[in-house]
């Protein structure tokens, strides 16, 4: 959990313990509360804040001997950045460019097909077991979220009467881009070799636009219009978030203490 001070973060023990740590938020730089330009800022930082919270939660796992080495983070992140570029960016392309060389009809069999494998690709892993625990967290935050927004006494039968899908999410964030991406890229035109680096190098610009539609979303999500802005993420959340236990659901809890007011 995080305000715009602090992050916390929770995770259960081997020994069935539930420990907190909390730490200030890595601070902005002036530059990155320019509109657009603060959701790239935004983005990196909360990924570096993100990663350490990772590391240390892993290593609570892990024995004494077994800490997360920064070369070891780093062929991670590395290996990550590699595939989610192969499996998102360059299949897509040269798929859409088998039926269509260039064109509309090209930038739109793309950007459905980059849609068609995010959706598969999470589907595929909201089956491993590993991967169901992480949703049901995922579940636990919103929820726990949702109550206190609402102004209700954080308790676990409370919390449980909340949806698990959030306007807000990372999700919901991640498919704005995809769709972002179809108007963007049709703009770029050229040889085969210029769109598909395009499509790596424009991923800052189209992750600002994707956080300001985020925010617009957010700020008017009782509206009719920012609803149908933020529906297919809303809908994504489906995988992406399961229903918790009350045992992960006391750990959100706990997450959320370490930034409250």
């Amino acid at each position: 959990m995080r305000n715009k001070e602090k992050f916390s973060v929770a995770v259960r023990l081997p020994n069935g313990k539930i420990k907190v740590k909390t730490e200030k938020n890595t601070k902005f730089p002036k530059i990155a509360q320019i509109f657009f330009i603060r959701g790239i800022f935004g983005l990196g930082y909360m990924l570096h804040d993100g990663l350490k919270a990772l590391i240390w939660s892993s290593n609570q796992q892990l024995g004494k001997d077994e800490k997360l080495t920064k070369k070891e983070l780093f062929m991670t992140i590395a290996t990550s950045f590699f595939f989610a570029v192969l499996i998102f960016v360059a299949i897509p392309f040269f798929s859409a460019q088998f039926f269509q060389k260039d064109g509309a009809w090209f930038n739109i069999l793309d950007g459905l097909f980059r849609i068609v494998l995010f959706v598969l690709y999470l589907g595929i892993i909201s089956r491993m077991k590993d991967m169901k625990t992480l949703f049901q967290y995922h579940g636990a935050e919103h929820k726990t979220i949702f109550c206190y927004e609402a102004g209700q006494k954080v308790t676990i039968d409370n919390v449980k009467q909340f949806p698990r899908q959030h306007h807000r999410c990372g999700t919901s964030f991640l498919f704005m881009v995809l769709l972002t991406s179809i108007i963007i890229f049709s703009f770029v035109t050229g040889a085969w070799w210029v769109k598909l680096g395009a499509r790596i190098l424009l991923l800052p610009v189209i992750a600002g636009i994707s956080y300001e539609l985020i925010k617009v979303g957010d700020k008017f999500h009782h509206n009719f219009l920012a609803k149908m802005l933020i529906a297919p993420g809303i809908w994504l959340q489906e995988i992406t978030t399961k229903e918790p236990t009350d045992k992960q659901i006391e750990v959100a809890m706990k997450a959320l203490e370490g930034v409250k007011e």
